[in-house]
């Protein structure tokens, strides 16, 4: 699997997770701090690594801040992108499960290398949901992206 990674730090963490991934066979893309030269700032490096994905260049994508919040929000404005902060294996299998999450976000900060681990191989073994709700929910945010700048309520009175 291509997956595209991104830190607007070269701290530890996002050291292993490059190790990580490419122990566990991945083909590797870096972003931000991570590759010399690029853009460091966190919504610049999560912007590009979640495009990649967007574009069908990346299977999916890994991208790092601090806390993780500004990562993710950087990547989920990408239209198609669907990018959850994980904290925990449970949360990372839930966002893969029923969200059919595409970009995994991460803190720097809260995340050891063997939380790490445990992140990532729920992440890897969990599979999109196939029941008709969960479906339905995903196909309901994909349409967002489609509806950027439409009203989705009436106008209220004043």
């Amino acid at each position: 699997m291509r997956i595209s990674v991104s830190s607007d730090m070269d701290e530890p963490v996002a050291r292993a997770l490059l190790g990580q991934l490419r122990e566990r066979g991945h083909d590797v893309v870096a972003y931000g701090a991570l590759s010399p030269g690029d853009d460091p700032q966190w919504a610049a490096c999560s912007e590009a690594a979640a495009r990649e994905v967007a574009a069908g260049n990346a299977d999916q994508a890994v991208v790092c801040c601090w806390t993780g919040t500004g990562a993710s929000i950087a990547a989920n404005k990408v239209p198609g992108v669907r990018a959850a902060l994980c904290t925990d294996a449970y949360t990372a299998d839930g966002a893969r499960r029923w969200n059919d999450a595409n970009v995994l976000a991460l803190s720097l900060r809260l995340t050891s290398e063997p939380l790490l681990k445990e992140i990532l191989d729920a992440w890897f073994a969990a599979e999109a949901s196939a029941d008709a709700e969960d479906r339905e929910n995903v196909a309901r945010v994909n349409r967002l992206d489609h509806q950027h700048g439409t009203r989705t309520h009436p106008e209220r009175k004043r």
